[in-house]
């Protein structure tokens, strides 16, 4: 018999039958593949805004094993993860420090910024806070992502500022890094990134940053939710420098690529939709692309659904998809976020993601979904 929910109004929903997909940890041919991983918060902590981060470690890393059981890195202490939204620095540390022992064979970068240090107030402050966690991501054998720092944008006069402060930091990593670029929909005191409000501007001084140290930089992970722009700047890229789609709206064509030129990936989507994800690039490492669209192309809805505006909220319906998916025992999240999004907004992403065909207990789902619906009071 298949699983059914009552959906507010009377619908009924049934939920289609899981789909079938390998189950491989082997790394991918042709592109490199990061999923950012959210946190599981501790349903006992006093996780409320403001509060440190109380997290559940046994089921945050379970996720992790999940997204390395499909062949995929894992991009560690990312915005995915809360980070800048609940997740402090004391919790990302330990949170970096266990991942890393536990990747084994598997993949695994992660955020090296600038948050401890809120009170800095000039470019040598934001230096040595970068520098600090810098030494510390690299401690645990994890590859660097120099994320954006607020701290800069908010001491930062012009793009001198930005070039002071990456041409001392990057000489002074051990393995060439990711360079981080997210734009303001996830952000928005990110606002002016690079050194002012003109996007064509912004990325002259990037792309002279980045080929000024193109031997410290393994790839640029760029966050603007703009396919145009993102070619561009792939195109512009110094030979061998990766770029890191951070497009959750447009990821399938920009991975697929044209003219020989493609993205790789570090998405927060990902780790909603591995299996899909994983089955798609073992597709296009055989040159399947048929099969490549199949995979993808049907996650979309699900992708531009929760990270729709306001975009940086989309960590909600990453952890609610989680939590009907059978991969984390509740739907509670640091910082009090599980009520950033609404009830409508979660049922829909359900609705999404069973057309997609990623939920791999259709009767599990079917029964969280409901819990939530009774929790919320809604009637039907």
């Amino acid at each position: 018999m298949s699983a059914k929910v009552v959906l507010p109004g009377g619908r009924v929903h049934v939920l289609r039958e899981p789909v079938a997909r390998v189950v491989s940890a082997e790394p991918f041919l042709t592109r490199v593949a990061f999923a950012a991983a959210h946190v599981v918060a501790d349903p006992l902590g006093d996780n409320t805004p403001g509060a440190p981060a109380a997290i559940d470690w046994d089921a945050t890393l379970a996720f992790r094993r999940h997204l390395w059981a499909h062949g995929l890195g894992v991009a560690e202490a990312m915005d995915t993860a809360q980070r800048g939204m609940g997740l402090d620095w004391a919790a990302c540390r330990e949170l970096i420090r266990r991942s890393a022992a536990e990747a084994g064979r598997g993949r695994i970068a992660a955020g090296a910024g600038t948050d401890h240090a809120d009170g800095v107030s000039d470019v040598d402050g934001v230096l040595r806070a970068y520098a600090e966690q810098v030494e510390f991501v690299q401690s645990t054998g994890a590859q660097v992502v120099v994320m954006a720092s607020r701290q800069l944008a908010r001491v930062a006069t012009s793009a001198r500022d930005y070039r002071w402060v990456y041409d001392r930091l990057l000489p002074q990593v051990e393995r060439p890094v990711i360079l981080h670029w997210l734009g303001a929909a996830f952000d928005p005191s990110l606002e002016g990134y690079w050194g002012g409000a003109d996007v064509g501007e912004a990325t002259e001084a990037f792309l002279e940053l980045v080929h000024e140290h193109r031997d410290r930089v393994d790839g640029v992970k760029v966050s603007l939710l703009d396919a145009g722009h993102e070619r561009a700047l792939r195109a512009a890229l110094p030979e061998g420098v990766r770029l890191y789609t951070g497009d959750d709206h447009h990821y399938p064509e920009l991975i697929l690529g044209e003219d020989g030129r493609a993205s790789d990936a570090l998405l927060g989507v990902f780790a909603a939709i591995a299996p899909a994800a994983s089955a798609a690039l073992r597709a296009l490492d055989e040159g399947d692309t048929a099969t490549y669209l199949a995979q993808l192309e049907p996650t979309l809805p699900l992708a531009r659904h929760v990270f729709a505006p306001p975009t940086f909220y989309y960590k909600t319906g990453i952890a609610f998809l989680a939590w009907i998916s059978g991969l984390q025992p509740g739907f509670t999240m640091v910082g009090g976020l599980h009520s950033a999004r609404s009830v409508p907004h979660l049922v829909q992403a359900f609705r999404h993601a069973d057309a997609a065909g990623l939920l791999p207990d259709p009767e599990l789902a079917a029964h969280r979904v409901a819990l939530l619906l009774d929790a919320a009071g809604v009637a039907r």
